[in-house]
């Protein structure tokens, strides 16, 4: 089992930005990539971004290309996501989740664990 546990979120205004962190722990050796989702009121748990976990690769939603970039230290086995131009859209729970399973890597059905989400909120 792995466990995962976001911190970083808040109140931002329109423009602003937030830093996320997910800190990993457990059996962590079988987890090919690591990923952030996101869910806002109403709508379904969307892809945010994720991360291979051997190559580095990095995957983006569209909706955040050019503005958000996710990272990650091994040596603290911690991934991060940078959210810069923050708009009132990007208000959600982000939850990060790893996975060992492959598969398409923006479906969430394709990760094992998840963390119990942050609260992100953007003020216009």
């Amino acid at each position: 089992q792995a466990q995962l546990v976001e911190s970083g979120g808040g109140l931002v205004q329109a423009g602003g930005s937030l830093r996320l962190s997910c800190a990993a722990s457990g059996r962590m050796f079988s987890i090919n990539a690591m990923g952030w989702f996101r869910q806002a009121p109403g709508t379904e748990r969307e892809f945010v971004a994720a991360i291979s976990w051997r190559g580095r690769t990095t995957f983006y939603a569209d909706s955040v290309k050019g503005r958000f970039t996710i990272s990650r230290d091994d040596a603290k086995m911690a991934v991060y996501l940078q959210m810069n131009s923050l708009g009132p859209e990007d208000t959600a729970i982000y939850y990060c989740a790893a996975r060992g399973k492959t598969g398409l890597i923006y479906y969430e059905q394709n990760y094992d664990y998840w963390g119990q989400g942050t609260q992100v909120t953007v003020s216009s």
